[in-house]
């Protein structure tokens, strides 16, 4: 009994400690961070490989075949390539294009950036300026075409009227070679002004006011302020400007052009990418049409390409 009893007062056991739980197998933070990345990117990434990576190929296959009005497909190389070599109503396009785009991008870019700096100026009334500025580019350019060809008519238009009121003859805007490019030109300029002036203003925004401030104690004046403060901060600004406006410059503008002048008078206003429109929709000539367009691609990749080594990126002079 005696042994019994000693054996019931015996401490009980430790219990056993527990066992250690297993290593989680999840994803590693990077791999948050990618996949992460990824799903922010993927609708830009679809969207661009759906409605631009792919016509884009297809288009360069349709260049080599000959397609007929009844979607007939016949493989003829690179004829339609030879053929637009020698075809001087698409050479003289080019040279329309050529001129446009020399002309437009440096007025395009002073105007915007001389609205970006009266913009920034903290006047009564600034926000219904820049909203003013700012609503042509949010009205299509069927509407701005026909609103301009309007106003520019030769009989009845408001700019001619406006001419006679004053004592001087009126112009035929859009009828004489010499002066339609340029009014499509000052049309696209006003339509677009006003987005790269948004542009222009949040780069403005973004320099340290502690700069100008130094500059006025040292009794620097505007020009002065401008040449070492603003140029030089606003580099980046003004190099996505300069090639965002060619880039628009070279394959934009085909709804203006269609309503404002059709390409007229004599071809004077007839842009490569109208040119390409008017053999593809007009005539059903859509392999060739495809070729030019792949043709106008590449020189839009020369010419950024061309920008880029200039600008150094869009560092400039800044020889780093």
């Amino acid at each position: 009994m005696s042994s019994v009893a000693a054996q019931d007062h015996r401490p009980a056991a430790a219990p056993a400690a527990p066992a250690p739980p297993p290593p989680r197998r999840g994803l590693g933070r990077k791999q948050r961070e990618w996949i992460a990345a990824g799903l922010f990117l993927a609708p830009d990434a679809i969207g661009l490989t759906l409605f631009v990576a792919i016509p884009m190929v297809l288009s360069i296959l349709l260049s080599f075949f000959q397609v007929s009005g009844f979607g007939s497909y016949e493989w003829i190389g690179l004829g339609n390539y030879e053929r637009m070599m020698n075809d001087p109503l698409f050479w003289d396009s080019m040279k329309v294009t050529g001129l446009y785009v020399v002309i437009l991008v440096p007025v395009l870019f002073c105007v915007s950036l001389g609205l970006g700096l009266l913009v920034k100026q903290k006047l009564p009334g600034m926000g219904a300026y820049r909203t003013a500025l700012f609503l042509p580019y949010v009205v299509s350019l069927v509407v701005v075409g026909v609103l301009w060809k309007f106003l520019l008519d030769e009989q009845v238009g408001a700019v001619n009227r406006a001419m006679r009121a004053i004592g001087l003859e009126g112009e035929s805007w859009l009828g004489d070679p010499t002066l339609a490019l340029g009014c499509v030109i000052a049309v696209m300029v006003w339509v677009m002004m006003g987005y790269y002036m948004i542009i222009f203003l949040a780069g403005l925004q973004e320099i340290p006011k502690e700069y100008y401030e130094a500059a006025k104690i040292d009794g620097a004046g505007p020009w002065t302020t401008f040449r070492t403060i603003t140029w030089p901060l606003l580099r980046p600004t003004s190099f996505f400007v300069l090639l965002m406006s060619t880039v628009a410059a070279i394959t934009g503008g085909l709804d203006l052009i269609f309503v404002l002048t059709n390409g007229g008078p004599a071809n004077g206003t007839s842009l490569a990418i109208f040119y390409i429109y008017q053999q593809a929709f007009g005539f059903g000539e859509y392999g060739y049409a495809s070729a030019m367009g792949s043709f106008l691609v590449l020189i839009m990749v020369v010419c950024s390409a061309v920008i880029f080594k200039l600008t150094r990126g869009g560092r400039f002079d800044d020889g780093e």
